[in-house]
């Protein structure tokens, strides 16, 4: 069996490496989009309001699976046309980035007026107010829930199976069929149950250091 887990093992791995670049390059790019998002979800200019809340309700409220399909598979019918990586990164930062934004948006709306009211008579202009003063504590209130959607994000990377990436359950997938046997499954329950523990691990530490922070 250890022979054949070390035959294995480097497909899987090759796999997981890019489950880890679509989980990465997702969080790099919906987090700061969606902070810029719930910014116009709280926004005095009515139209940026409405077709930012039509966005998130469009993206919260159809799957995460027939977003990949439709991008991949629909957008080439008016001549758009992604590679598969592309494609699928492309649909995860949509799709997190309409979580984020709304996550971040609750956090916003937590924050005491008082704040506001505080900055301007020291003051500071909205861009050093947002930095410096509303956006560290709303980082400290949402961190719970980005570290919820942190690990969902890791678990839904699977679906980029859909339309053909070799991800980590792809790799496990053609092993399965090819030999016959569960085990490669197994080893690839193995290696997300490492990956969410890691991610897990990280922000509980993250969370402590701002359950610190004063």
């Amino acid at each position: 069996m250890l022979h054949y887990v070390s035959e294995i093992l480097p497909s899987l791995l090759s796999g997981a490496w890019m489950t880890i670049n679509i989980f990465f390059w997702t969080l790099i790019a919906s987090i700061p989009l969606g902070i810029l998002g719930s910014l116009g979800l709280t926004s005095k200019i009515a139209p940026l309001r409405w077709i930012l809340k039509f966005y998130v309700w469009l993206m919260r409220g159809t799957p995460l699976l027939l977003q990949l399909i439709f991008v991949f598979y629909g957008l080439p019918i008016v001549g758009i046309i992604f590679q598969r990586y592309d494609a699928a990164l492309f649909a995860f930062i949509l799709n997190y980035t309409a979580y984020f934004a709304e996550i971040f948006r609750g956090g916003f709306q937590a924050i005491d007026p008082g704040q506001f009211e505080s900055a301007r008579v020291l003051r500071l202009t909205r861009g050093q107010t947002l930095i410096k003063i509303v956006i560290p504590q709303v980082v400290k209130i949402v961190v719970p829930s980005i570290g919820n959607e942190t690990i969902n994000l890791i678990k839904d990377s699977s679906l980029v199976y859909v339309i053909g990436l070799g991800d980590l359950l792809r790799a496990g997938n053609v092993a399965t069929a090819r030999d016959v046997t569960l085990l490669p499954l197994v080893l690839v329950g193995i290696i997300y149950l490492l990956m969410t523990a890691v991610a897990t691990f990280v922000l509980r530490k993250v969370e402590q250091h701002y359950r610190a922070w004063r």
